[in-house]
């Protein structure tokens, strides 16, 4: 009887030890760098105008806690005070992604024309699904890539030469543009995004401004007062409240605005000071995470 007992204590002993063991996938932290609780940023993210999610793209993880915190959001807040946008789709398709939410045409035609990133169907399809579901408004925010080319290649003053139909799928022109807001500065110090190196040149930051100020625009013209707009992007464009926030503090001066951004580090210990501010919530998942591409 002696021994069966020892065996069961010696069990139940390494059970807890194997638990205590178990790694986090991801961490929280406020801009200051103490930990917060998912559920704390649930209560406090709640009482938002906006909140804009920056994730990394390929991070499995960033789209998992997307997806959460809209659900999570949705079930705390009047349903009919939910607006969802996404820099994933393009201005000139929101046409066709209201038709698909509306039931008006299939998913497969949707996905045929609606020119989808190659990581929707485990992404961002999700999200489009539980708009279309719950009937929430999904915002089609982004620049269409072709004027953003434009832009990359003759300056702002390449969008004078646009249609009246064409200028309805940007800003107000003359686009707003700040060469000394941080996220625009050191595009050109860091040599671009993406390994653009030398092809870099003052006019790259600009396209970057163009598809921030688009985004900050359809957000606005989206949403009204009572209403939470919840906003995925990468975490560029909206890191430190620079990018389309900057922007849309300019539109919305008075709104309350948070920003979750999502980067990676070895330890999940403590945020490294490196990325102090970042956001008003920093995800931190470990570095070795899986990519979703």
């Amino acid at each position: 009887m002696k021994k069966s007992l020892l065996f069961l204590l010696i069990g139940f002993t390494s059970v807890v030890f194997v638990f205590s063991q178990d790694l986090p996938a991801y961490r929280i932290f406020n801009a200051d760098g103490q930990r917060v609780k998912y559920k704390q940023m649930i209560r406090e993210l709640q009482h938002a105008d906006f909140v804009f999610y920056g994730e990394l793209h390929n991070n499995p993880i960033a789209h998992w806690l997307e997806l959460e915190i809209t659900r999570d959001l949705f079930t705390r807040h009047d349903s009919s005070g939910i607006v969802l946008g996404a820099e994933m789709f393009e201005s000139d398709n929101q046409l066709i992604l209201n038709e698909y939410l509306s039931g008006l045409i299939s998913r497969s035609r949707f996905e045929a024309e609606c020119r989808l990133w190659p990581n929707y169907a485990t992404d961002y399809k999700p999200l489009v699904l539980l708009a279309k579901e719950n009937h929430l408004p999904f915002v089609a925010t982004n620049v269409p890539r072709r004027y953003a080319a434009v832009v990359a290649k003759k300056g702002f003053e390449g969008l004078n030469a646009l249609s009246d139909a064409a200028r309805q799928l940007l800003p107000p022109l003359p686009v707003l543009y700040n060469p000394e807001v941080p996220c625009y500065k050191n595009m050109l110090s860091m040599g671009g995004m993406g390994g653009m190196g030398a092809h870099v040149n003052a006019n790259f930051p600009k396209a970057q401004a163009l598809k921030d100020a688009t985004m900050a625009n359809f957000i606005n013209r989206n949403w009204q007062p009572g209403e939470l707009f919840i906003h995925y992007n990468g975490s560029y464009h909206s890191d430190h409240h620079e990018g389309i926030v900057w922007y849309l503090e300019k539109l919305q001066p008075e709104a309350r605005i948070r920003v979750i951004t999502t980067i990676s580090q070895k330890s999940l210990q403590n945020l490294e000071e490196q990325y102090l501010g970042q956001g008003d919530y920093i995800v931190v998942v470990p570095d070795r995470m899986t990519t979703t591409y």
